[in-house]
């Protein structure tokens, strides 16, 4: 049995103030590439997962995936009191800690292989409650079940009242709250330079405890573009429009901190885009990702970033993708 699963881009945290009785909430889309595909079969007893030769993959992520894979299997098997074992192969993959979700879609993608082998419908948010995924955004459970423009709508603070990430955070993952479609039309261009600043574990614990929370009324600034502009403008196709407010959020509340703590060169790299007439100009979580979006009207602008990065990174154009998880048994 095969799955394959989407990456997707973290386009901020609403709420990192907590006032009004909630906090976290999170906006992002999913994209067809780079994408996880694992497959999977029952064993006799133990955990093995092995990588396809036609892929090269390197140590670190030879290691990482092992590791996810394990985990989330170890944790499925306990929850569901399965006696027996399961071999996993991962078939293509992409790199962790680099701001596109391959924790969350390791550990579901892991969890639904082994839930359909014993005949359970488990769902994404089912799953992450299990593995501990969505603790603090829900972008990448929803991603895995719906695809598209999700905004989820965090947590109370009866339930989450401390900020944390998700990796570090106990609550189960948000409720949805919004699920839209993403133009077609739309192109979107990725851009991962080699940085030598990387955000996870301790680190990025520390840096949720110092910065937060956000002033209220960054908060309330955020809140208002998203609800009465972004997600209208994207409603509605425009491009200019929405790309507008993908570059006013930024710089305001915790997607600001996230900006301002990266490294130079991705700093110029931002610059760089909006220079050559990139629409939007985003980075996704705590990056290294840098995004935009475009359209024919200004396409150009993927072989002057190629141009311009080179050897020291790698540039993507993929498009959204308005569906989950896609499963072949």
């Amino acid at each position: 049995m095969y799955i394959k699963s989407p990456s997707r881009l973290h386009l901020g945290l609403i709420d990192m103030n907590g006032s009004y009785g909630r906090l976290d909430g999170g906006i992002g889309l999913t994209i067809q590439d780079p994408h996880l595909i694992l497959y999977g079969e029952s064993a006799e007893k133990g955990i093995t997962v092995d990588f396809s030769d036609d892929f090269k993959f390197n140590d670190d992520i030879r290691n990482e995936y092992s590791n996810k894979i394990t985990k989330a299997a170890t944790e499925v098997i306990d929850f569901y009191d399965i006696d027996e074992g399961f071999y996993f192969r991962v078939d293509s993959a992409y790199p962790s800690h680099s701001g596109l979700g391959s924790g969350t879609q390791i550990a579901l993608s892991t969890g639904k292989l082994i839930t359909e082998h014993i005949g359970q419908k488990a769902n994404g948010y089912e799953l992450g409650k299990i593995t501990g995924r969505g603790g603090t955004s829900g972008i990448g459970v929803f991603a895995f079940d719906h695809g598209g423009f999700i905004v989820d709508g965090g947590h109370s603070i009866k339930e989450k009242s401390s900020f944390l990430p998700s990796s570090a955070s106990k609550a189960n993952p948000p409720q949805l709250f919004g699920n839209y479609d993403f133009p077609d039309e739309w192109g979107v261009l990725l851009v991962i330079l080699k940085s030598d600043v990387s955000v996870n574990g301790q680190k990025e614990v520390n840096i949720f405890q110092k910065y937060c929370p956000i002033d209220r009324n960054e908060v309330e600034l955020y809140s208002h573009l998203i609800f009465m502009n972004m997600i209208p403008f994207l409603l509605e196709k425009d491009l200019p429009c929405f790309g507008n407010i993908i570059n006013k959020i930024q710089t305001i509340g915790f997607k600001k901190i996230e900006v301002e703590l990266q490294s130079d060169n991705i700093k110029q790299l931002m610059a760089k885009l909006t220079e050559i007439g990139a629409y939007a100009v985003g980075m996704s979580s705590f990056g290294p990702t840098v995004y935009s979006f475009y359209d024919k009207t200004n396409e150009h602008i993927v072989q002057e970033i190629k141009d311009y990065v080179g050897d020291d990174g790698i540039v993507i154009t993929t498009k959204a993708q308005n569906h989950g998880h896609i499963l072949k048994k």
